[in-house]
C-alpha cells in the first residue's frame, strides 16, 4: 500500500540491511564441527531464544535459562552476550555508501531495529560513522516494542515527526514490511542495493539508479 504523498525520508532497518548478521559468524569460530555447529545453533542458541533480547530482555536472565537446559553448553552460550558483536559481519554491499549519498543531498534517515537494549550502544559506538548520520534509531529493546508489531510503526512515526507517506522504509524482512504498509508507509523488501536504488529513485528521492 502506498500514499499519494511523496516520500521525503528513509527509515532503514539494520540488520542484513545495513550490516549482516549471524550467529554462524561467532559460533563458527568456536566449534569446528560443521554438523555440531548446526545442530547448536538449530537446537540450542535459536533465533526464537535470541529475539527475546530484541523484546527487552536481559541476556543474564535468558542465558541463566538456557543454560539450565543445556548446561554442557554453559560455556558456548556464555559467549554470545559479551561477544554478540562477533556476530554482526561486514556492511552490505553498496548500503553505506547509499546511506552516504542520501546523508549529502539531505534526505533524513531514521532506523528502526529489532535489536538488545545491551548489544545496542556498544555497537552504535563502535559504528559511530555510519549511525551519527541518522536523526533517530527506534532500538526494540529500549522500547519493548519488536517489528512486525504496529505498535513500534506507530512510535517511531510519533518520535520522528513523520507522516505515514512521507516515510520509505526498508527492511528484508516480509513480515515487517507487510506491518508498515499496511500502515501506509511506503515499504520496499529489501534483497541488495541494486534492486533499491531505482526504487527510491522511482520515489523521487536523489539517488543514482
Amino acid at each position: 500500500m502506498q500514499s499519494a504523498e511523496q516520500p521525503t525520508a528513509v527509515i532503514f532497518d539494520v540488520g542484513r540491511v545495513l550490516y549482516d548478521w549471524d550467529p554462524r559468524f561467532l559460533y563458527r569460530r568456536l566449534i569446528e564441527d560443521d554438523r555440531a555447529l548446526d545442530a547448536f545453533l538449530a537446537d540450542v542458541l535459536t533465533h526464537d531464544w535470541h529475539f527475546q533480547h530484541d523484546a527487552g530482555r536481559d541476556f543474564a536472565d535468558t542465558s541463566a535459562e538456557l543454560i539450565a537446559r543445556f548446561p554442557q553448553h554453559r560455556e558456548l552460550i556464555g559467549h554470545w552476550g559479551p561477544r554478540f558483536l562477533d556476530s554482526i559481519g561486514d556492511p552490505m554491499p553498496g548500503m553505506h555508501a547509499l546511506v552516504e549519498e542520501l546523508d549529502a543531498r539531505g534526505v533524513p534517515l531514521f532506523a528502526i531495529t529489532n535489536f538488545s537494549h545491551e548489544f545496542w550502544p556498544p555497537f552504535r559506538a563502535r559504528e559511530a560513522a555510519m549511525f551519527d548520520r541518522f536523526r533517530d534509531v527506534v532500538v526494540s529493546g529500549d522500547e519493548k516494542l519488536v517489528k512486525p508489531d504496529p505498535a513500534i510503526y506507530r512510535l517511531a512515526l510519533d518520535r520522528f515527526g513523520l507522516r505515514p507517506g512521507e516515510a520509505v522504509f526498508i527492511d528484508d524482512n516480509a513480515a515487517n514490511i507487510e506491518a508498515a504498509a499496511a500502515m501506509g508507509i511506503v515499504a520496499l523488501h529489501f534483497t541488495d542495493v541494486g534492486t533499491l536504488r531505482p526504487q527510491l529513485a522511482a520515489l523521487g528521492l536523489p539517488v543514482a539508479a
